[in-house]
């Protein structure tokens, strides 16, 4: 709007200047016409008044001694070669002294002219007396006057024109330059208003002031380049350093701007949404379709919207995984709403684990009442009727005691164990022999396996060296597998207990391998997870679900070794560990 304004004060102004111009030529040329028609009319006046004088002194010289009769033939003689020599004269008139015409001669060539333009008299005076006679009259066509009057109009008011054209000319000139420059100005400004810092203005053919304006736009413009280089790199690094930062977090991180389109998401997240960052970026994070076909996201952005941007939590299932969203509004430092984040955070293990866990009490509950019950039934039989039963009776409910009781220590020892175990503790090792431990193991759990009358197998190879390791946690290993296989036999079975040295790795690897129901290959995975179960047709048997976690925890965790299983659904199982030779691993008896 100023700009607008200001170009048309210009415009005015200079109309304005040309019209005062135009005017005052106008009016200079004006007043020069008049002046100079004037001094034209005066100058011809004089002129007739010349003529009729010197034509009044020749008559009176001519008709001085001539008889009166010849008088009129002279003055038409003398009047009619004058008139012949001088086209302007219209007439020649002499009259006497009472105003009688003594002779009028006219001009041939003005025979049409009704009336002269200018008439001039003179006096005839007699020489001799010096007393007037008569007089004579000239009449002029003012032709002459005319023409050097239309002449001179002519030649002024070209002369004018061309002055007001030169003059118009320079103004129009000078405006057309003072514009150029300005436009100059006005596109470089409009270059550095953009943003092309750096741009320069070549002025050349410039006033001096206008060249020292550019100069200094010019400098502003490189110093504006130069800051903005500057800002442009901090700002970068800045962007680079956020940009590292959220790519390195080990959550997943996805950033939308107010339009809820996604302006950078990081790796982890791009793994956990299973989706490209070239798909991500730029779309709409409420079109994410999750993989049971759901706008998973748009709900819980609605409501984070609509909820004064307060935090919103909720989960989401992509690919079988439970991940943990949370949306967070995203400020700057003055406090503008510019967009919200999303964590995104993979919960899958701790949901398993949750849920494992309310099983493992479950179970536990389950497992503990059950040798509690018998123990209290049992205990208060004998204790009301002990008497009335026989030896062998006895004998039977105390053996049954006894293994509830040996059934509930078992348990209980497993949550000791494991609490124990799971702990950061170290401990101690001493180099123990590996096949007198398995032997010890296979000789105390022989009982278990009578009552199923499996038969235990076991094989050594050669040259078994001794093994730096904690007696009591490989011991009690060593049993919780062989319990397993004796648990998962059928009747009259066979289980193969094997020890042999990997001299390649440098480690004794010890297995012990069943013929039971075997574990289907989803769950092989998993079995080493603490509280993790198979429950189906086929694993039937209770349990807190903690003593092949025990296992894994003791060999790999304490031992530096590892745990392994190999099974075939309906042929069997084989498990086992591995431990390294010749460790030096001391640490805190425990």
């Amino acid at each position: 709007m100023d700009k607008k304004t200001n170009l048309t004060a210009q415009n005015r102004l200079i109309i304005f200047g040309l019209i005062l111009s135009t005017i005052l030529i106008m009016a200079i040329a004006v007043f020069s016409v008049l002046n100079i028609q004037k001094r034209l009319n005066e100058g011809y006046q004089n002129f007739g008044q010349v003529i009729s004088k010197t034509l009044a002194i020749e008559s009176n010289e001519l008709t001085k001694n001539i008889p009166d009769e010849e008088i009129y033939n002279t003055l038409k003689s003398h009047t009619d070669s004058i008139l012949k020599s001088h086209n302007d004269i219209v007439f020649i008139e002499f009259t006497d002294n009472n105003g009688k015409i003594i002779y009028s001669g006219k001009n041939e060539s003005h025979r049409s002219t009704k009336r002269p333009n200018i008439t001039v008299s003179s006096p005839l005076t007699d020489v001799i007396n010096n007393s007037p006679i008569g007089s004579v009259t000239v009449g002029l066509s003012g032709n002459i006057i005319s023409q050097i009057s239309s002449t001179t109009r002519a030649s002024l008011l070209f002369v004018f024109a061309v002055a007001w054209i030169v003059f118009a000319f320079v103004i129009l000139v000078n405006t057309y330059l003072i514009t150029r420059e300005l436009r100059i100005l006005h596109d470089g400004v409009q270059k550095i208003s953009s943003g092309n810092f750096g741009y320069k203005i070549e002025g050349e053919n410039v006033s001096n002031e206008v060249q020292e304006l550019f100069n200094s736009f010019n400098d502003m413009s490189t110093r504006l380049h130069l800051y903005e280089e500057q800002n442009i790199e901090q700002l970068t690094l800045e962007r680079n350093k956020l940009e590292a930062v959220l790519m390195s977090i080990a959550n997943g991180v996805v950033v939308c701007d107010n339009n809820d389109t996604v302006v950078l998401v990081n790796n982890h997240a791009q793994t956990l949404l299973e989706v490209s960052e070239s798909q991500m970026l730029n779309t709409s994070i409420q079109n994410y379709i999750d993989t049971e076909g759901n706008f998973c996201f748009k709900e819980k952005i609605e409501e984070f919207k609509s909820g004064d941007n307060k935090f919103v939590t909720f989960n989401i299932t992509v690919d079988k995984r439970i991940i943990k969203s949370v949306i967070s509004p995203m400020y700057t430092r003055s406090g503008e709403y510019v967009g919200y984040i999303i964590v995104l955070i993979d919960v899958t293990k701790e949901t398993e684990m949750d849920i494992m866990r309310a099983q493992f009490i479950s179970n536990v509950s389950h497992e503990l009442r059950t040798p509690v019950t018998v123990l209290r039934s049992y205990i208060d039989t004998l204790y009301h009727l002990g008497n009335e039963f026989d030896y062998e009776t006895q004998k039977e409910f105390i053996g049954t005691i006894n293994n509830e009781i040996i059934r509930l220590n078992n348990m209980v020892n497993d949550i000791l164990d494991f609490s124990r175990l799971d702990s950061d503790i170290e401990l101690e090792k001493t180099l123990t022999n590996i096949p007198m431990l398995v032997e010890t193991c296979v000789n105390q759990i022989k009982i278990l396996a009578a009552d199923k009358n499996l038969t235990i197998e076991v094989s050594k190879g050669s040259d078994i060296p001794e093994i730096l390791c904690h007696y009591d946690s490989i011991e009690r290993a060593l049993r919780n597998l062989l319990s397993n296989a004796i648990k998962y036999s059928p009747q009259g079975k066979k289980i193969k207990v094997k020890i042999n040295k990997d001299i390649e790795n440098n480690q004794v690897i010890l297995t012990v391998e069943d013929e039971g129901c075997g574990i289907a290959p989803e769950y092989q995975k998993k079995i080493f997870d603490r509280f993790f179960r198979v429950e189906n047709d086929t694993h039937t048997i209770k349990g807190t679900g903690l003593g092949l976690h025990l296992v894994k925890t003791t060999i790999e965790k304490h031992h530096n070794g590892r745990v392994f299983v190999d099974s075939t659904v309906g042929k069997g199982s084989v498990f086992g560990f591995t431990l390294p030779i010749n460790t030096t691993i001391t640490g805190t008896k425990v």
